[in-house]
């Protein structure tokens, strides 16, 4: 008697079993591609966050560098002398 009213439950939720497993597969199927999506984007932007922190404090001495360059770039003889006739 036990059998037969636990197979009676049973097949009374077993729609809403699938039911709640079809809407967990849905919602899996389109969070999923945008959790995926966003963590990309967050990766990218620490990565991009790391290498702009890495290289900043580099600048004042690459601006020298810089200025160095261009005087010995303007003080040099093929500068000073004209190309022109």
């Amino acid at each position: 008697m036990i059998r037969i009213l636990l197979l009676v439950l049973f097949l009374l939720f077993l729609p809403f079993f699938l039911l709640r497993t079809l809407f967990k597969l849905a919602v899996a199927v389109v969070v999923l591609p945008l959790m995926l999506l966003a963590l990309v984007v967050g990766l990218a932007l620490a990565f991009a966050t790391v290498v702009v922190a890495m290289v900043l404090p580099l600048l004042p001495l690459a601006f020298l560098v810089f200025c160095v360059w261009a005087v010995v770039r303007l003080a040099s003889p093929s500068a000073l002398v004209s190309s022109r006739p």
